[in-house]
């Protein structure tokens, strides 16, 4: 059992910092994969929603927004963040 497992208050605070968003939601959505891939037993920790929108993904592609959002996480993926699913609009979507 994983106790450093990252919270969705860590990770919404890094990516306030690093990609300044107009809006921003970190889902914890660990207890919905409990027995799946990188689950860690406790129901927290390894599989997060966030949806973003941000003016720094205005001209990316959904790919690059992606990227942005994962390489903002990075370390945390290091400590058992196992799987995001991301929704990343510019402003204007």
């Amino acid at each position: 059992m994983m106790t450093n497992a990252p919270t969705a208050g860590q990770l919404q605070t890094r990516l306030l910092d690093l990609l300044q968003p107009t809006e921003l939601e970190v889902i914890d959505e660990s207890s919905q994969h409990h027995g799946h891939a990188g689950a860690n037993g406790t129901g927290f920790g390894t599989h997060f929603r966030v949806r973003i929108r941000a003016a720094v993904f205005i001209g990316k592609s959904p790919v690059a927004r992606h990227r942005l959002v994962y390489d903002a996480l990075q370390d945390f993926m290091d400590q058992g963040l196992h799987a995001l699913a991301i929704e990343a609009q510019t402003p204007a979507a």
